[in-house]
C-alpha cells in the first residue's frame, strides 16, 4: 500500500529518477549529484532518505508509476545472493525476476542492481568497485541495463591495498569492508560518501559516486534520444 505520494513533474525541474528499493539513498544520491530529481520509494520506512520518499512495495509502484519518470534505477534486497546470508540459512525472497519484469513493463531506461552472487542471474552486468572511483574502498556492485540504456564496463584498477578482517577495525594502510556488524561508522561515512546513514545503511550502500557515474552516462542517453517525460 501507497502511503505517501508527490509524483507530479514541475516545469523547469530535472529528469526524474524512480530509486526503487531505496533503503537510505546511497544510489540516489548519486543520481541527484549527477542532475536528477530523485524520489525513493522502500517498503520500509526510511527517515533518513535525503530525497521525495513514497512508503509502498517497490515493485507494485514500478508497474502503477514507472512510466511517469524519466530514468528507474532498481537494488532490490540483495539478501537472496549474499553469501553471510546463505551460510546462515535464512531465506529471503528473490526478487530480481519480478523485479526486471516490472521495469521492462515500464519502458523507460533503467538499470537493476545487486551483488555478485546474483550475477549468473543478472543480463551482462557491468562491474563498479570503489577503486574506479577513487574511494579507499573495494565494494563491488553490478548494474544490469536495459530499456535502450547501455554502460560501458570502465577499466578495474588492481587491489594492491589489503582488507581489515570483516568486523575488525581498520588497521593504518589498510581498507574497510563495511559489511555486517562492521567497526568504524564515522570511517565508512567518510570513505562511502554517505555522511547521513547509520551502520544498517552503510553496510548495504551503493556509494553514490557509482550512480553519479550511470547518471551521467544516462542524462546524456536522455538528451540524444529525447525519452523525457512531457511537462
Amino acid at each position: 500500500m501507497t502511503h505517501t505520494t508527490d509524483i507530479r513533474r514541475v516545469r523547469g525541474h530535472r529528469p526524474r529518477l524512480l530509486d526503487l528499493f531505496c533503503c537510505q539513498g546511497g544510489a540516489g544520491k548519486g543520481y541527484a549529484d549527477a542532475g536528477f530529481d530523485v524520489t525513493g520509494v522502500d517498503i520500509a520506512p526510511q527517515p533518513r532518505y535525503p530525497f521525495r520518499f513514497v512508503q509502498a512495495d517497490a515493485i507494485a509502484f514500478a508497474l502503477e508509476h514507472g512510466a511517469e519518470f524519466d530514468f528507474i534505477h532498481a537494488s532490490p534486497p540483495c539478501q537472496h545472493d549474499s553469501e553471510c546470508q546463505r551460510l546462515q540459512g535464512n531465506d529471503h525472497p528473490d526478487l530480481i525476476a519480478p523485479t526486471r519484469a516490472a521495469l521492462e513493463t515500464a519502458g523507460r531506461p533503467w538499470v537493476l542492481e545487486n551483488v555478485r552472487g546474483a550475477v549468473p542471474k543478472l543480463r551482462a552486468p557491468v562491474m563498479l568497485c570503489g577503486q574506479m572511483f577513487g574511494l579507499a574502498n573495494y565494494r563491488h556492485r553490478f548494474f544490469e541495463t536495459g530499456g535502450g540504456f547501455r554502460l560501458a564496463q570502465p577499466g578495474h584498477p588492481a587491489h594492491l591495498v589489503p582488507q581489515a578482517k570483516m568486523g575488525r577495525p581498520v588497521p593504518p594502510g589498510h581498507y574497510g569492508q563495511f559489511v555486517g556488524n562492521f567497526s568504524g561508522v564515522n570511517l565508512a561515512r567518510r570513505v562511502l560518501g554517505v555522511e547521513w546513514m547509520n551502520r544498517d545503511g552503510i553496510r548495504e550502500c551503493i556509494p553514490p559516486a557509482y550512480t553519479q557515474h550511470i547518471g551521467a552516462a544516462a542524462l546524456e542517453l536522455l538528451a540524444a534520444s529525447g525519452l523525457k517525460v512531457a511537462a
